[in-house]
């Protein structure tokens, strides 16, 4: 099996090894490719400007082994004229038929649909025989053809484009293009825009003026036409939908199915399973979301940002509980790493920040996978989801590296935010009502990651003991905390400013990936806050973080706190469509 992702950087490691291995399979698969061709890959995916078109890297890898490649595709991009251009797909070698191919290409298209182009415009070489006299050639050609004729893509008719750039030159390649399944009317004034474009930014070194202006002025038609369906019927594949919105334009949402298994029947505890079910009725209806399965992940990953005595002492605690017994520290002893408690029940205390934070039998079933979520929301965006969501309980964002508490058990933004900063930098944006105190922890020593946190001030908030605004990181990780304390009473207007400081700061550090701790307790009536935003706020600040998206950020929504199950589903839908708003620039 392979999993498809985008590579976002080229100075990781692993998108080096990625797409030094994208290289070898140029090599491999076009041995007629200039080397300078080949080389300059990294610097295309970085330099727009030189190249005059934005590449998009896509590989498929081994879902297993993140290190093989099995295959890739490179797609331009040209914002200014709202068209991509295919510039290569390939399998591996030996990896041909496994239907590599189809699924990249399939993404590309999900890819090209989201960008809002006229389609894909590519070059294929001919399976006319006049233009191929080689039979061998001419059955690759043909074979070609037909794969991409599936998807309703075919040749320009009635142009110049596949005249010789050298008088007598053979397979001189058809111009083909995909309408993406919108069936589109080509105006030949535009498509004339788009092949000068194409032969000027790609073969200017190839060809001269005078070939260009032939072949641009050949398109006469009006509008331009596309050949007859010659190896499939007639029947154009519509772009996926889920809903009123394609599905790579919706926001991939995937919820913790066992969240209600830790319910704590007391007076008192907000953090109750109505709040899933508040969000999911209001959400769901809009046609933004999608659901995907969650995926099940090993123990490891909670231990690359948890302390390894930590997570096992909740495992083993919990699982020693009956149904129905509820344990709350009760005793805090000094954290002496070298002499912790031995008594299991006592112990709850080393590992605890505050005294209402219950462990019960399903409690680290049931953050386990909400863990399991938040990766899996992590993972879609790796596979080019621009929005997804992580719909969990219990939160997550006041769990340290070896504490829980502030009804936390491990920090689900976190461990999204690790799996995301293997491919790319990570911003994290907390906007819940109290500090994320346990996300500033686990990355307050790192430059990777990069934690901002907009709240109540500790002064007056939980936790209480972090969150001040002098509070910047430490070591390599000197100036990679923000917290934006705010006062304690406090309007959709006049919290907006923060937001837009936040922003400033995220644009600055220029991530790949963005984490959104989304904590809805910022409501007007919300009984864990003191401020009054109401459903007008919400979408507003959605539509401002959106914005961030736009920039070609790939945004994982992370649920935390919001307590007033009236309002609870109404925000979170406000929410939501400015995000969405903002991302899409609708």
């Amino acid at each position: 099996m392979f999993r498809i992702r985008r590579i976002y950087d080229t100075s990781l490691p692993v998108n080096r090894q990625a797409i030094a291995q994208v290289q070898q399979i140029l090599r491999d698969q076009f041995p007629e490719l200039d080397k300078k061709d080949i080389k300059k890959l990294p610097e295309q995916l970085t330099n727009p400007l030189k190249y005059r078109f934005r590449s998009i890297l896509s590989v498929a890898e081994d879902d297993k082994d993140r290190g093989e490649v099995k295959g890739f595709a490179l797609l331009l991009h040209a914002p200014d004229l709202k068209f991509c251009y295919l510039e290569y797909i390939s399998a591996a070698e030996k990896m041909t038929g496994r239907g590599i191919g189809g699924a990249l290409y399939a993404r590309l298209r999900s890819e090209a649909r989201a960008l809002g182009v006229i389609g894909i415009f590519m070059e294929c070489l001919p399976d006319d025989p006049a233009l191929c006299r080689d039979p061998k050639i001419l059955a690759q050609n043909r074979a070609r053809l037909k794969f991409y004729e599936q998807y309703g893509a075919r040749p320009f008719v009635d142009t110049a484009y596949e005249t010789p750039v050298k008088e007598g030159d053979d397979n001189p390649p058809f111009l083909v293009f995909d309408d993406l399944g919108e069936d589109v009317q080509l105006p030949a004034q535009r498509i004339r825009k788009i092949v000068r474009a194409i032969l000027e930014r790609k073969y200017s070194h190839l060809c001269p003026k005078s070939y260009i202006d032939q072949v641009v002025d050949s398109f006469r038609d009006d509008p331009v036409l596309l050949r007859e369906f010659r190896y499939h019927k007639k029947e154009l594949p519509k772009p996926a939908q889920n809903g009123p919105h394609p599905v790579e334009r919706q926001i991939a949402l995937v919820v913790n199915d066992m969240h209600d298994i830790h319910h704590i029947r007391e007076r008192g505890y907000v953090e109750s399973p109505v709040r899933i079910r508040s969000i999911l009725r209001e959400i769901e209806p809009t046609g933004l979301f999608h659901r995907i399965a969650v995926r099940r992940f090993a123990e490891r990953h909670l231990k690359r940002i948890h302390a390894a005595d930590f997570v096992d002492y909740l495992k083993t605690m919990c699982a020693g509980l009956s149904e129905g017994k509820t344990l709350y520290p009760y005793v805090f002893p000094i954290r002496n790493a070298a002499r912790p408690p031995k008594e299991m029940a006592v112990k709850a205390g080393y590992y605890c920040i505050d005294t209402f934070t219950p462990l019960t039998h399903n409690a680290f079933l049931a953050a386990k996978r909400a863990a399991d979520c938040a990766l899996t929301a992590a993972r879609s965006a790796l596979e080019g989801q621009r929005l997804a969501y992580a719909l969990i309980r219990p939160p997550g964002h006041h769990a340290e590296r070896r504490a829980f508490g502030g009804f936390c058990y491990f920090n689900n933004a976190a461990l999204a935010a690790e799996e995301l900063c293997g491919y790319g930098r990570v911003a994290v944006l907390d906007i819940d009502y109290h500090h994320g105190n346990g996300t500033q922890d686990i990355f307050y020593s790192r430059r990777d990651v990069l934690t901002v946190s907009i709240h109540g001030h500790p002064r007056f908030a939980y936790p209480y003991f972090n969150g001040f605004d002098d509070e910047t990181g430490i070591e390599r990780g000197l100036g990679y905390n923000l917290n934006i304390p705010l006062p304690e009473h406090l309007d959709g207007v006049g919290y907006r400013v923060a937001p837009g400081k936040a922003i400033k700061r995220i644009q600055r550090f220029k991530p790949a990936f963005l984490v959104i701790a989304l904590g809805l307790d910022t409501a007007n009536g919300d009984p864990t806050g003191t401020w009054s935003l109401k459903g007008a706020d919400f979408r507003e600040n959605g539509r401002l973080l959106g914005q961030l998206g736009q920039l070609g950020l790939s945004t994982v929504v992370i649920q935390e706190g919001g307590y007033d199950s009236r309002v609870l589903g109404s925000n979170a839908r406000q929410f939501f469509r400015g995000l969405w708003e903002g991302t899409f620039g609708d």
